[in-house]
């Protein structure tokens, strides 16, 4: 059936590629016979997902946000890979696995990798994988000489290959990584994504398809890419021909609906099977109402980055006022009903560097106003804030905002709030903060410690990289220094605790929240875990009848 040929299903218009994989019933409340409409009996096994925003593009060494890492992860694979079928009650931090590498070795001195590429995989196009398709990948991220290179690509994942020399593939299975200095985060840092990520894609689809390959995507995950309408969903087909456990799901398709009711009210009528980022107010009567709620430990932190250069912001002392007249604990507790847990370090705690710092992240109004005070602020000020609507890992970041604004506004700042919707705010954000805005905001975090440096590092200062707020401390560059090239992990570890104390007192970011990540499923969707990170694998899902 042509593409252009469209049907009308239980969700609604839904994809030709998939269509016939929809029958129309009265399923709702988690009560049908199973996702797509037929369930475990035999029928079609087609999980509809309502995801928080719009994604980005399919190109995902070029893409942002986890939103659509969480796409591009069923079509591409990178070179490693993280256990996320263990629950984050099971393992603070996922375990890393092999990828399309089925292993590889590390040098005595850090600095060499040497990865074996693993061989029989064949990307969606029919091309085979081999060193080479990995080799001409790394080089489009890195290597500003080759005529594959892809500015956009590179400037998403240069935090990656920063220290990277040289690359070669000396055999079709193997490809060798050289290094200026050893760089300990290297392999947690290939299995991570969204703020780009190494997956590789087709070569083939890349010279055939050019500035339009995020159009055609294709690599060698466990689904294939089938249509995409934007504003109204992203369809995948299960890859038959996958070279792991093969997916139980017939299908994917990942519907964008930005308003957290209606991502209820389709979940409640059966036009999706599953939610991301329930309204909170919402979960209690879901779980009455008989929906799974599936929550975790990911490497989440809801936080400001401050405008070192803004005339205020700029001001330390100011900078911990507005840290302590944050009530994280009321935001957690009432806003957010209890979906998330207020934050007490600039790392997450599913992060082996975890520092609880609760005296400088719990809320003290007196102690604000008299560091205002002390830096002769004592009347206040005005600035502007910066937030998305929507987003992956954002919650519900306009309201979070306003409930800042509300705290602030107790000790004498004045907050503007400028809101964008979530792809256009990334773009807003990757340039830094700009004149006149004092802080902005963004959710992030990874399970390597590492992420501080992507943060804060001086030589990563916007637009050139995510310090988006200017921030430079020769003393926590040269601590993160030493951490990123200590060959032992504890030895990393104890620096990289520094490293948060460091940014702590400096008070260089102001931490609100870790996100639970919470998702409701129809009672009759199996098999969902949720790991210790943003992102999750749909091989083991299944729809089963009730």
């Amino acid at each position: 059936m042509p593409k252009s040929e469209m049907r009308v299903g239980r969700r609604g218009v839904v994809t030709a590629g998939l269509a016939a994989m929809f029958v129309p019933t009265a399923c709702g409340g988690g009560s049908g016979s199973g996702g797509g409409g037929e369930g475990g009996g035999g029928g079609s096994q087609t999980l509809v997902i309502g995801i928080e925003s719009e994604a980005d593009v399919l190109d995902p060494q070029v893409a942002g946000g986890w939103v659509t890492w969480r796409i591009n992860r069923q079509i591409f694979e990178a070179l490693v890979d993280e256990d996320l079928t263990t629950p984050s009650s099971e393992a603070a931090v996922p375990e890393l696995t092999p990828g399309l590498a089925e292993s590889w070795d590390v040098s005595e001195d850090g600095k060499v990798y040497t990865f074996h590429v693993r061989q029989g995989v064949t990307f969606h196009d029919g091309t085979a994988l081999d060193a080479a398709a990995v080799e001409y990948n790394i080089r489009r991220m890195w290597d500003e000489t080759s005529p594959q290179y892809n500015a956009k690509a590179a400037g998403q994942t240069n935090f990656i290959w920063t220290f990277v020399t040289d690359v070669q593939a000396p055999d079709p299975a193997t490809v060798v990584v050289t290094m200026s200095q050893p760089f300990s985060p290297f392999l947690r840092m290939l299995a991570q994504g969204g703020n780009g990520s190494t997956a590789i894609m087709s070569p083939k689809a890349l010279q055939e398809f050019g500035e339009d390959v995020a159009d055609h995507p294709v690599g060698t995950g466990p689904f294939t890419f089938d249509e995409r309408i934007r504003g109204e969903r992203i369809s995948l087909l299960r890859n038959d021909t996958y070279w792991g456990t093969k997916p139980a799901l017939d299908g994917v398709v990942f519907r964008p609906i930005p308003d957290a009711s209606a991502r209820v009210a389709a979940l409640r009528s059966g036009d999706v099977d599953m939610i991301s980022v329930p309204s909170p107010d919402s979960v209690a009567s879901l779980v009455s109402a008989g929906f799974q709620l599936s929550e975790g430990i990911p490497p989440h932190v809801w936080y400001l980055s401050f405008n070192m250069k803004d005339r205020y912001t700029g001001i330390k002392e100011v900078r911990q006022a507005i840290n302590l007249a944050i009530d994280r604990e009321g935001m957690a507790k009432n806003l957010l009903a209890g979906t998330v847990n207020p934050a007490y370090d600039v790392q997450a705690p599913a992060n082996a560097a975890y520092v609880e710092r609760t005296a400088e992240y719990s809320r003290n109004v007196a102690r604000a106003k008299d560091l205002l005070a002390a830096a002769g602020l004592s009347g206040g000020f005005e600035t502007t804030l910066t937030t998305s609507v929507d987003g992956s890992g954002q919650i519900v970041p306009a309201p979070m905002a306003e409930y800042i604004q509300q705290n602030l506004a107790e000790v004498g700042i004045k907050v503007k709030i400028e809101t964008q919707e979530w792809i256009s705010y990334l773009s807003t954000w990757a340039k830094g903060a700009q004149e006149g805005v004092g802080m902005m905001q963004i959710s992030w975090g990874m399970t390597t410690p590492y992420w501080l440096y992507i943060v804060t590092s001086s030589t990563l200062q916007a637009p050139n990289g995510p310090n988006v707020g200017y921030y430079s401390n020769p003393e926590l560059d040269a601590v993160m220094s030493s951490a990123i090239q200590a060959t032992d992990e504890e030895t990393a570890n104890d620096l990289w605790r520094q490293a948060n104390d460091i940014v702590t007192d400096d008070a260089a970011l102001a931490p609100i929240v870790n996100d639970k990540a919470p998702y409701v499923l129809a009672s009759y969707v199996k098999g969902f875990v949720s790991a210790s990170e943003e992102w999750y694998d749909l091989r083991s899902v299944s729809l089963e009848d009730v």
